[in-house]
């Protein structure tokens, strides 16, 4: 459980570091550039320490799923960007499938621990 709380802070700072990447204005403005820099550091600092006891493939689809949807909902709060019905559709399919790779590697390791 501890390590899915460091990719879930992972995930907060992918988020804030992409959120400053429009905000850097293609790095012209120094605080937000060096705050995105900083963040995407951390972020993938905690992504790295994640994976000591997550799998890959589901640390990452969770990282890059939660990631993609949280910086959506923050365009649309933070920047005033409309998302359309399908926008959401395709939000909701990213975080669907999400879901679903953890159950996958859940039901995994299931079936492993009933083969010994």
């Amino acid at each position: 459980m501890k390590y899915y709380l460091i990719l879930f802070t992972s995930i907060l700072f992918e988020i804030f570091a992409t959120s400053m990447l429009k905000l850097s204005d293609r790095f012209t403005n120094l605080i937000p550039s060096i705050a995105l820099v900083i963040g995407f550091g951390i972020s993938f600092t905690l992504l790295i320490i994640s994976l000591k006891f997550i799998p890959l493939s589901v640390a990452y689809s969770i990282w890059a799923g939660l990631g993609t949807a949280g910086t959506a909902l923050v365009g649309m709060f933070l920047f005033n960007e409309i998302l359309s019905g399908l926008n959401v559709f395709g939000l909701m399919i990213i975080i669907v499938g999400v879901v679903i790779m953890n159950l996958e590697k859940k039901s995994d390791n299931l079936s492993s621990s009933n083969a010994l």
